[in-house]
């Protein structure tokens, strides 16, 4: 009675500590981690430790953990999405395939792009993302648009439009359509606990 509870989430080099107890339950957990680890050559970083309550948030893998309450009730609960970082990051990669030379087909571009959206989204897609996936599409839309009037400066948006997105708004061509990320299904963990056999 009293003592604290805590669980570890692992992946790869990467951990988190979970602990139901207090701030200095988590500082005694600390010491005691860099204790065992110290025998194997493996110091933590102090750049990338820290203790944080889940009311404020971590990023942990390129996601955010954060506790909210929901929408139209009383209760809290613990969400996953895209940190901003991941986010900032994607953007980046859309921006540089889209700055590519505009003598290229539209097919290309959109190839390249899907390839990199698809990763991305799948990667992410475990958690509450929708909103982002959203944003996403938005931000992705304007940079092919963007990009098509670099191409046709003297093509109007009408004849844009008709011509490569199927007299519609999304980018399309005979070869392949763009990828929407807000199409892409998100789907929250399942809790598996002890269940999860040991190898």
């Amino acid at each position: 009675m009293g003592k604290p509870n805590y669980r570890i989430c692992r992946y790869a080099d990467d951990f988190l500590v979970l602990v139901a107890g207090t701030r200095e339950d988590a500082t005694a957990i600390r010491a005691w981690v860099a204790e065992v680890l110290s025998p194997m050559s493996l110091p933590l970083s102090p750049e990338k430790t820290k203790i944080t309550h889940i009311d404020e948030g971590l990023d942990f893998l390129g996601r955010r953990l954060q506790r909210h309450r929901k929408k139209g009730t009383n209760r809290h609960y613990v969400y996953t999405y895209p940190s901003k970082k991941a986010l900032a990051s994607i953007k980046d990669k859309v921006r540089n395939v889209c700055r590519q030379d505009t003598n290229l087909p539209l097919e290309v571009l959109l190839h390249r792009l899907n390839r990199v959206l698809r990763g991305w989204t799948a990667y992410f897609r475990f958690g509450v993302s929708h909103a982002t996936f959203r944003y996403l599409r938005h931000f992705v839309w304007q940079r092919v648009i963007k990009w098509l009037r670099r191409k046709f400066r003297r093509s109007t948006w009408k004849d844009l439009r008709h011509r490569y997105c199927g007299g519609r708004w999304w980018p399309v061509t005979d070869e392949v359509r763009l990828f929407d990320p807000a199409r892409e299904k998100t789907i929250r963990y399942l809790y598996r606990g002890m269940k999860i056999p040991a190898p």
